[in-house]
């Protein structure tokens, strides 16, 4: 008896494709490469052109398939560390091989470290002419990503999302890095997995998008989330295809819930309807008006805003996100956060509190919508700017994209310096008053005329001043570079020494970053 039912346990574990979810700077290409995985591994005639959002998809690579969670900075990537759930079994960042590493790649790398999977750096765009993958392997050694080529345990590729090149290496590493994972799953056991889309549809009601993960999911199983059941009427794979039943690991869409299940949320299988609902907690947890999510004290800049959404799901998963925004220079307060179409009492708080609403798949009321065309063409607003300012996503992700902008603008222009040149003063011919004529060699950078100058002695600054004029065996010149010999008529507030170190530098004004 005993080696039958250990036969049974081994039949009944099956290798299951790994879950990839791709993350990192809005700009650096995770959409084209997820669309560039698409056009090489799935041709239009299999899929009908995949013309359907449905959250996720599947590639076949050498006989084994790979589940893709779409839409880069997923709004489930967020939920499931907020509910302990794991959906994603590796994590790509994606990173422009001709720029650098961004506030949102650091911001991407913390999230992957925080959901404990594995990573694979992508470095993206390596067609371009300046594509300099060695550096952004370099800054990412800079903030604890270390490559293999580095020394390190990080896998990388480098591919062409635009030239489609890359492509079957960078599956190969995702199939090799889950082979040693040796990702498994129970067969037998009761169907679970996890919500990554939910919406109502008109015609069709609930519909809800999920990665199984566990068991198989089959028509008429018995389903139900924390807050939704389902007699599952129907499974439909990514192409949008009927099937009869999903196996771990498979993305689906599933019809039959009684109601939106949250996003994020997961859902087990039950033996029936009595024990599904017994699970059911019987009313979503309650949301103060008024409470702030995000909130700090002292004089930064503070941007109000008044979330509306269309499940509690949806509002969890946007504040998860929302606290991992930078907030060293600006601090984002939700003023109100919750369920339902934008409504007139959202309309008086925002205009209050000069806080701006923003909306996920949800309808602004008739009133609000009369009143923000009244307020278009209202001279009391003054320099044309609306009293009431409304904006509506579908897309979680570009929602926080947008707001993340709202927190950029809000900030002040810094001032930033660079330096651009250093000469050694060697004689000191002429001082009048606060202007000096003073000789010496360049040993960094450059040096022109008006640029402003600092002066040091024996590394302590001295005093500051500006290039009046610059010259080259007494000849005016405006640019002189490392290794030649100047003379400047300096103007400033200190007698400059020989031995004193001048420092050239410029200021730009820049727009505040987050």
């Amino acid at each position: 008896m005993a080696v039958k039912k250990a036969k049974v346990i081994k039949e009944a574990e099956i290798k299951r494709p790994p879950v990839v979810v791709v993350l990192g700077h809005v700009d650096h290409g995770k959409s084209s490469l997820l669309e560039a995985i698409k056009d090489f591994k799935i041709t239009s005639k299999e899929s009908g052109g995949i013309t359907q959002h449905i959250g996720a998809y599947e590639v076949e690579s050498n006989e084994h398939k790979i589940t893709f969670i779409d839409t880069p900075g997923h709004e489930a990537f967020s939920a499931m560390r907020a509910r302990g759930a794991e959906v994603a079994d590796i994590a790509l960042l994606v990173v422009d091989s001709a720029q650098s590493v961004q506030p949102q790649t650091k911001e991407a790398i913390m999230a992957i470290k925080r959901a404990e999977i594995s990573m694979i750096v992508v470095l993206n765009k390596i067609d371009l002419p300046n594509a300099n993958p060695e550096k952004i392997k370099g800054e990412l050694a800079k903030v604890e990503v270390v490559v293999e080529s580095f020394g390190g345990t990080i896998p990388s590729v480098e591919v062409s999302a635009k030239e489609k090149t890359g492509i079957d290496e960078l599956l190969e590493v995702i199939l090799l890095v889950a082979d040693l994972h040796d990702l498994k799953s129970d067969t037998k056991s009761l169907a679970e997995g996890l919500i990554i889309e939910s919406f109502m549809d008109g015609f069709k009601g609930p519909v809800a998008t999920a990665v199984v993960q566990k068991g198989i999911l089959r028509k008429k199983d018995i389903i139900a989330t924390d807050l939704a059941m389902a007699k599952v009427k129907s499974i439909k794979d990514f192409q949008g295809k009927e099937i009869d039943e999903a196996l771990p690991s498979q993305p689906v869409i599933i019809l039959g819930f009684e109601k939106v299940p949250a996003v994020g949320e997961k859902f087990k299988s039950y033996k029936g309807e009595i024990e599904a609902l017994a699970n059911i907690k019987k009313e979503e947890p309650k949301r103060e008006i008024g409470s702030t999510v995000l909130e700090a004290p002292g004089d930064k800049k503070v941007v109000n805003i008044i979330l509306k959404g269309d499940v509690f799901g949806s509002l969890e998963a946007i504040e998860g996100m929302l606290k991992n925004l930078p907030q060293d220079k600006a601090i984002l307060r939700i003023l109100k956060s919750e369920v339902g179409d934008i409504n007139e009492s959202d309309a008086k708080l925002a205009e209050m509190a000069k806080a701006e609403i923003i909306g996920f798949r949800v309808k602004i009321s008739p009133v609000v919508v009369r009143f923000m065309q009244n307020d278009k063409g209202n001279p009391s607003t003054g320099s044309g700017q609306a009293r009431l300012r409304v904006k509506t996503f579908e897309i979680i992700y570009e929602m926080i994209q947008d707001i993340r902008r709202g927190l950029e603008k809000s900030l002040d222009m810094e001032t930033v310096r660079e330096d651009v040149g250093k000469l050694r003063v060697l004689f000191n011919f002429f001082a009048e008053k606060n202007r000096q004529i003073i000789g010496g060699k360049i040993t960094e950078g450059e040096l022109k005329k008006g640029l402003k100058l600092e002066v040091f002695r024996e590394d302590k600054k001295v005093g500051a001043g500006r290039i009046i004029n610059l010259q080259r065996d007494k000849k005016d010149i405006d640019k002189l570079r490392k290794g030649d010999e100047a003379g400047i008529l300096f103007e400033g507030n200190v007698a400059i020494e020989k031995g004193d170190i001048i420092v050239a530098y410029i200021e730009t004004r820049q727009k505040g970053e987050l």
